[in-house]
């Protein structure tokens, strides 16, 4: 139940859907005795998509949680493991095209992931990640593949039944950065410490927005961290993190 509503919930609340929603509302006010607040939903809506698409509000929020987490320290030397949590395949069109397509997060060893769609006949990502890690030189025998993830607390309480790691052990966690903080809030949780390795950047290490005419890409890019920052809240409402905003 928590998957389905919070994927739900998830998706209405990305600030594009909810912003065309408040919209379609205010128009529709507008033909009602509602007319008033109809006017002021509808230029509400515009006002915020303009503020959206073409202020740094999503670089600031991405800012911020792409660096709670420092650049892995090599000094230490080789881990145990590396656990890489999905999101960078697109299982789908793989399985309907026959060949790895990657998101833009290919940045993102043990393998986590099914898929993270509602729809049970979804294909699963960790399914067709094996020949793309092989072309890397990754032999086929050091890759470990855990199939049912839904979601990062699937992740984190899976992989660890999958791996046992023993005390002592150095295990890497490698996902996108914005979605770190997150990520090792999980996995404190259940017990399982492990080194951030972030990856798939979005943004520089001194804050420096930029400001442009590049309405759709910078709207997608707050509609992403948004939810992030959504599915924080959420999972630390919900017992499913050890803190808010998990820190080093």
């Amino acid at each position: 139940m928590f998957f389905v509503l919070s994927k739900t919930i998830a998706q209405l609340l990305i600030p594009s859907n909810f912003l065309l929603v408040l919209g379609l509302v205010g128009l529709a006010l507008l033909m009602t005795r509602c007319r008033r607040l109809g006017k002021v939903l509808a230029w509400m809506s515009l006002a915020l998509f303009l503020v959206t698409g073409f202020l740094p509000v999503g670089y600031t929020l991405s800012y911020v949680l792409e660096n709670r987490f420092p650049v892995w320290d090599a000094s230490r030397g080789a881990p145990d493991g590396i656990i890489v949590l999905g999101g960078a395949l697109d299982a789908r069109t793989t399985r309907a095209r026959g060949q790895t397509v990657l998101y833009d997060s290919a940045e993102r060893l043990v393998f986590s992931g099914g898929s993270d769609k509602i729809s049970a006949s979804m294909p699963l990502e960790a399914d067709y990640v094996t020949p793309l890690l092989e072309s890397f030189g990754i032999p086929r025998e050091r890759i470990t593949l855990e199939r049912h993830a839904r979601n990062t607390e699937e992740n984190a309480t899976l992989t660890k039944a999958l791996v046992q790691p023993k005390p002592g052990e150095r295990w890497l966690l490698v996902t996108s950065a914005q979605h770190m903080p997150r990520a090792i809030g999980c996995f404190r949780r259940i017990g399982f410490p492990v080194e951030a390795y972030p990856v798939d950047w979005h943004t520089v290490p001194r804050w420096s927005p930029t400001f442009g005419l590049d309405f759709a890409g910078t709207t997608a890019g707050t509609d992403g961290v948004v939810h992030e920052w959504e599915g924080l809240f959420i999972y630390w409402l919900t017992g499913r993190t050890n803190r808010f905003l998990p820190a080093p």
